[in-house]
């Protein structure tokens, strides 16, 4: 089953997506009225559970990012041991992973354009699977990591190359501009570590191939991930972690190759699905 967050008629959903359109479901669940109040009820059963049998009921839609109102955003730099060595700068793999926040203000949905600023061409796509989290925790152990997934997504984490080179220790600046990335299209249930464990993360640029790798050969896992987060902080059910890019963005080849307005990048993901961006400018 694949849940998503949309607007129709001006108005703001959460349902399933079907293969003949969306089926809201938002009405039926008034006391939940965002999928990240779902999340944190731990009641995506009873939405599947509510779709079963039901046909479309809007089949003119937008996807919204899956979590609109989504407040911590982590992503993980450096994560892909060809991604460290795109650096050329000599190191070897990190003792500690590299992380940095996101907002919600940032992303667009599935099938809406990034949007490239005036004051910087370098919008650069990054490929990344997301785990959002279903279960709070403090401390949690890595063999426990994926008891407190809830759900999986896709993410184009776009980035404003130059603009994180702005400052000595912080790349915050060139990883927020507005609708400059994308989230979606959907969440998809966690229901079985082979779906992280066997995924493959394909990244196209106009239908060529970018990116492509497998999460197994990540350096820092996504069990270690939620474990090394949640040292320092207590996870809560709606946290999103933005896992890590392979090898392959526009800023490595020679010379860099950027995304300029009519490109069309995706994301798929086997299992979770395929998100689509187009490119424009800011007006």
């Amino acid at each position: 089953m694949k849940f998503a967050s949309v607007t129709a008629g001006g108005q703001q959903l959460y349902g399933a997506v079907v293969d003949d359109g969306f089926v809201a479901l938002s009405p039926d669940f008034p006391e939940w009225p965002s999928l990240k109040d779902v999340i944190i009820a731990d009641a995506l059963d009873q939405l599947e559970a509510a779709a079963q049998g039901r046909t479309a009921t809007h089949s003119d839609f937008v996807y919204d990012i899956p979590l609109p109102n989504a407040e911590r955003i982590l992503c993980v730099g450096v994560n892909f041991p060809d991604r460290n060595a795109e650096y050329k700068d000599g190191s070897s793999q990190p003792k500690h992973m590299s992380l940095f926040p996101r907002f919600s203000s940032g992303f667009t949905g599935h099938g809406q354009n990034l949007i490239r600023p005036p004051e910087n061409h370098t919008l650069d796509y990054e490929g990344e699977v997301v785990v959002v989290i279903g279960k709070a925790g403090r401390r949690i152990h890595a063999d426990d990591a994926y008891d407190h997934i809830a759900a999986l997504t896709l993410c184009n984490e776009g980035t404003i190359r130059d603009w994180v080179r702005h400052a000595k220790f912080n790349v915050t600046q060139g990883k927020n501009w507005d609708k400059s990335g994308a989230i979606g299209p959907w969440l998809v249930p966690f229901r079985d570590a082979a779906q992280l464990d066997d995924a493959r993360i394909v990244t196209r640029v106009n239908g060529e191939v970018r990116q492509d790798d497998t999460l197994n050969r990540m350096m820092f896992p996504i069990r270690e991930e939620i474990a090394y987060i949640s040292t320092f902080m207590t996870l809560k059910p709606g946290d999103m972690i933005v896992t890590g890019t392979p090898t392959g963005a526009g800023a490595r080849f020679d010379p860099p190759v950027y995304l300029k307005p009519g490109d069309m990048v995706e994301v798929e993901v086997n299992g979770i699905g395929t998100l689509c961006n187009g490119v424009e400018d800011e007006v």
